[in-house]
């Protein structure tokens, strides 16, 4: 069973940095022109998206980086940092700033220039955050296989996957939803629709950013590989004709790489080289079938 790398999280991050370039410089323009407080408070949505995108990637090349004296177990979870820091930033930049922007212009209405502008902006912005979620869903297939979405979303320690499919679901969804309250505001002549569209925009921003920080949460604090990973672990130690039984096997999760610790009771009558011998060829036999196995530590007892 393989792992999840990096490279497929890249190819998910670039994606979703591509569309919000594009859609940040665009909307920015129609921001500017028609004078919209939803349209800028999807072009803020959409710079703070970009630099999300860069934190994730810059977490992605740290934790790459070898182990040394002070991380003995390599920087691996650091790319559940810069995630932890992008659902704030998503929270901060991306959802209270939308809901001033929406509040300021619900105290302060003005209308709205050329409405037609920010609507054509917003239909290209919902097409091309399509494609971008697209992307990430089609990552997220390859690695999931025949694993159902929903059960995939439980069970995943895939912190940079996790955050890029939360952003990519709240630009969509804002951005529809910012479609709507403008039509409403050039239908009624009423700008005070696009003030609430901008709220309703700060609102769906901030539910997604404190899930993703509480989905990450659990990755800082420390959590066990996925389960399919650790019952293959169990099923090959059991299955080993010179381990009587297995006490416990506790594994940790560390970005990309997985740290094992097991404790087994060997079968009577091993020499000590014998089981030494065993238990080199055990470690072996785990990390070909579960390469994203990196430590493994395995201590032979006769009691948990």
């Amino acid at each position: 069973m393989a792992g999840t790398g990096h490279g497929d999280s890249t190819k998910a991050i670039l994606y979703a940095f591509l569309a919000n370039f594009g859609l940040a410089i665009a909307k920015t323009g129609a921001a500017i022109y028609t004078g919209s407080g939803s349209m800028m408070a999807e072009a803020i949505h959409s710079f703070a998206d970009c630099g999300n995108q860069i934190l994730l990637f810059i977490g992605l090349k740290q934790a790459e980086k070898p182990a040394d004296d002070k991380h003995p177990l390599g920087y691996g979870k650091i790319t559940y940092f810069w995630s932890f820091i992008v659902a704030i930033m998503l929270f901060s930049l991306g959802g209270l700033f939308s809901i001033y922007e929406g509040w300021h212009k619900l105290h302060a209405t003005e209308e709205i220039n050329q409405i037609w502008v920010a609507l054509l902006v917003l239909g290209f912005g919902i097409v091309l955050e399509s494609f971008s979620l697209y992307g990430a869903l089609k990552v997220i297939k390859e690695i999931r296989q025949e694993k159902s979405f929903f059960d995939w979303f439980k069970v995943t320690r895939n912190a940079e996957l996790v955050v890029i499919l939360g952003e990519d679901v709240a630009a969509t969804l804002g951005l529809i939803v910012a479609f709507i309250f403008v039509s409403f505001a050039a239908v009624t002549g009423n700008p005070v629709y696009d003030a609430i569209g901008s709220i309703c925009i700060g609102v769906i921003l901030l539910f997604i950013s404190v899930f993703i920080g509480w989905r990450i949460k659990s990755l800082i604090v420390g959590r066990s590989a996925e389960p399919e990973l650790r019952a293959l672990i169990d099923d090959i130690i059991n299955k080993d004709d010179s381990i009587e039984f297995l006490l416990n096997s506790i594994t940790m999760q560390f970005g990309a790489e997985i740290l094992l610790a097991v404790k087994l009771k060997m079968k009577a009558g091993l020499s000590i080289e014998d089981a030494v011998t065993q238990i080199n060829e055990l470690e072996v036999e785990i990390k070909r079938q579960v390469p994203t196995i990196k430590w493994c530590f395995i201590e032979p007892d006769i009691k948990d």
